[in-house]
């Protein structure tokens, strides 16, 4: 799946297949290096290294490393999204508590699964941009565009706030639980997913 980032996180949008293959490799490059030697030893010399490709193509991205993280977390927002949709089509109209499962649930599996994910997530631990550009900002107003229509609710500003309120709050366990053990404490799971359903269920009910 070759999503690219949303153009403003780049320097210049790719136009071509080939300048978009380019940019793909990049990024997989950067979420490989973030997992081998975190954010800190992180380069735009060794992104270059890694993905095969001269170091000015990553300078026609990129200024620096933080818009590559940047752009990597983007790239893992719209990739969820997609997932996320995915499944709700396939699921059809489950109500609420299985839209809630398969949000968690997708989360899960990239944090489990994806380069980088641990590091960068949606920009979890790499503060860039102003507020509106922070992550569980980012994360409550695609949740609100994705899930209004599934619920049959305005995307207004009270279904946001009850995103962002259940968003911050299973950030915080879903950290915690990959605390207690790498691959995510299945008990502080079931934990959050029992806590949300409840805040959930007094609002959306």
């Amino acid at each position: 799946m070759n999503t690219v980032p949303h153009a403003t996180s780049l320097r210049r949008a790719p136009v071509q297949r080939r300048s978009a293959e380019r940019l793909t490799r990049i990024l997989d490059a950067c979420a490989d290096l973030l997992d081998e030697v975190g954010y800190d030893a992180l380069s735009t010399r060794a992104v270059a290294l890694r993905a095969g490709v001269p170091i000015g193509s990553v300078y026609r991205f990129f200024g620096n490393k933080r818009q590559m993280a940047d752009a990597l977390a983007q790239r893992n927002l719209d990739r969820y999204a997609e997932r996320v949709t995915e499944r709700l089509e396939e699921t059809g109209d489950a109500g609420w508590r299985r839209a809630l499962d398969v949000v968690l649930d997708e989360y899960l599996a990239m944090k489990r699964t994806v380069p980088g994910f641990s590091l960068v997530d949606f920009g979890n631990q790499i503060p860039i941009g102003d507020r509106h550009a922070e992550p569980n900002h980012r994360m409550a107003d695609r949740l609100t565009e994705l899930l209004s229509g599934y619920l049959g609710r305005r995307p207004d500003d009270d279904l946001r706030r009850v995103f962002l309120v259940a968003v911050e709050t299973a950030d915080t366990l879903v950290q915690l639980a990959f605390r207690v053990d790498p691959e995510g404490d299945e008990k502080v799971i079931e934990e959050a997913r029992e806590l949300l359903r409840a805040y959930l269920g007094r609002v959306l009910d």
